[in-house]
Order: structure tokens, then sequence, then C-alpha cells
């Protein structure tokens, strides 16, 4: 989302609105991520940067205590850095580095160890058992970013197919203890999980962002597909990670309450005000936004 440089949408009134990132400042940072509260987005501008290529490697069987020690040099070790783990005892963890080919990042071919984790010489796929053929290219075979940075190759099934998904978004600096926390719950999480990844992402203006003002690191979990097996699960996740202000991604499964919510976003008030400024009758409105930004 940080991409979006300038956004035309189409408000209830019936007019089409612009907001650009230079002219509008604040307001457009309230605009970007706004969950359709707002209007329907017609058009988009963005920044763009010259092409460039990536090789993709995967290292297997990372000790979770040494991933522990040496979190910030395993998610600082290429341009892109996935780590996936399906948190049974005893925790391993599969690293997905993504090097640029050129400029920044780019550091040479790696070692065949790594904090005792071994480089593959076969293709993975990030749930354990299942086909790597529908997978972007590893075994550093380089290609255009678009064909390495996503985990899957476009047109083809991602993930698994059949799946619930959820994600929290911490500050970066208590990853750590937030890893130690989802750990406690292992025996309830890894019977219904298919696969966990963990990567960072970078602060950001956005007002409803997980991200917002805060680099971050996301603890994604890709659950079966049995939703009434998993919502209590997910419960007990969120509850580990309440400490940590854990914010929950907007498109996934979530059951953190709507108070608890907006006070995880210091900009909730002003979303709302935004939202009745380009909304006044309500006509967006859904359960859940009327849950999170309470317009009474």
């Amino acid at each position: 989302a940080t991409a979006v440089r300038a956004l035309e949408m189409a408000v209830p009134g019936g007019e089409l609105v612009t907001l650009d990132r230079d002219r509008d400042g604040d307001l457009f940072h309230g605009a970007v991520v706004a969950l359709g509260a707002l209007g329907v987005v017609t058009r988009l501008t963005l920044d763009v940067v010259p092409t460039f290529e990536i090789r993709q490697y995967v290292y297997d069987d990372l000790n979770y205590e040494q991933l522990l020690d040496a979190f910030d040099d395993v998610v600082s070790a290429a341009y892109s850095v996935s780590i996936f783990t399906d948190w049974r005892d005893p925790v391993r963890a599969q690293v997905w580095l993504k090097r640029r080919d050129n400029g920044p990042g780019r550091a040479g071919e790696p070692p065949q160890h790594w904090l005792g984790a071994s480089l593959t010489t076969a293709p993975r796929h990030p749930v354990p058992g299942m086909s790597p053929v529908n997978c972007t290219a590893q075994l550093g075979e380089p290609g255009p970013w678009h064909e390495r940075l996503p985990h899957f190759r476009l047109g083809f099934t991602p993930s698994s197919g059949a799946e619930l998904q959820s994600e929290y978004l911490v500050a970066r600096g208590s990853a750590v203890a937030a890893l130690h926390a989802v750990a406690e719950l292992r025996e309830q999480v890894a019977p219904l999980l298919q696969i966990s990844e963990i990567r960072t992402v970078a602060a950001d203006e956005l007002w409803l962002s997980p991200a917002y003002r805060r680099d971050s690191v996301a603890l994604h979990f890709t659950w079966v597909a049995d939703e009434a097996a998993v919502a209590p699960v997910v419960s007990a996740v969120e509850h580990a990670l309440g400490p940590f202000d854990a914010r929950p991604h907007w498109g996934k499964v979530f059951t953190t309450p709507p108070h608890m919510v907006s006070r995880l976003y210091e900009r909730s008030a002003d979303f709302t005000a935004l939202t009745q400024r380009f909304d006044p009758d309500g006509v967006l409105q859904n359960e859940l936004l009327a849950a999170c930004f309470s317009r009474r």
C-alpha cells in the first residue's frame, strides 16, 4: 500500500475525488487503507522503481533457539526473508531468502550451512508434504522480481488452496517475546495449522495499516479449513499476543473485540471523522465498520 502515490475514488455522493500524497498529506494517509468505507477506488497512481532480478534460496531445519538468538540477523539476511514453521515439537524453521541479483542486498552465493540450517538442493513448498510445483523458482535461479518475491507462481493455486488465514503484526522489538508466547500454545496451534510464516514489515504512515508508525514483525497462520475448530485457537493466539498490542490483518480471520481493535489504532477517531466526511449517510457502512469505528 505504501507504493500508492495518488488515488481516485467514486464517493457515495457520486463525485470523483482524487487524493495525492504530496498535495493532501495526512488526509491521503487516512484514505489509502480505508476498508471500503470512503468510496470505490477507481484509479491508482503507484511509485515504481527500475526492474531488478532476484535469486531465491531456501534453508531447512533452522533450530528454534538459534532462530530466537539470531532473529535480527535472520530477518536481515536478504532483500526479503520469510520464516516458515508448523510449530510442532521440536520447533524447526524453514527460511526463504530472496536476494537481489544486483545492487543493495546482493551478497554472493550463500553458504551450504548457516546458523545450523542446511541449504536445500531441491525445491520446497512452505507446507510440509506438498509438491513445490506451484512455487516460484528456487535454488538460486535468477528471475525478475515479480516471479521471485511471491512464494507462488502467478496463475497457480497458492498455499494449499483450502484454508483459513490469520495474521498479527507486533512491534519488531517485541518479536522474540511474541514468538515465545505462540510457542507456549503449540499443542493447541499445531494440530490445526498447515503452516505459519514470520516476516518483517516496515513502518508506514497509513492510519489503518497494521504497520502504522512501527517497524513490525508479522505472525501469519494458515489454518485447516475448519472454522469451528480454528476459532477458539485463534482467540487463544490473540490472548497470548495481547500484551504486545498485536494488530490483526483486516482481511483475515480474527476475533479481537471491536473496542480493542480501535484502541490499537491511534487514528481511529480521525478515521471515523473521515468516514462521516466522505459518507455522511452511512451508505458504505457495514457490521465491521460500525463496530470498530462507531459514528454515534
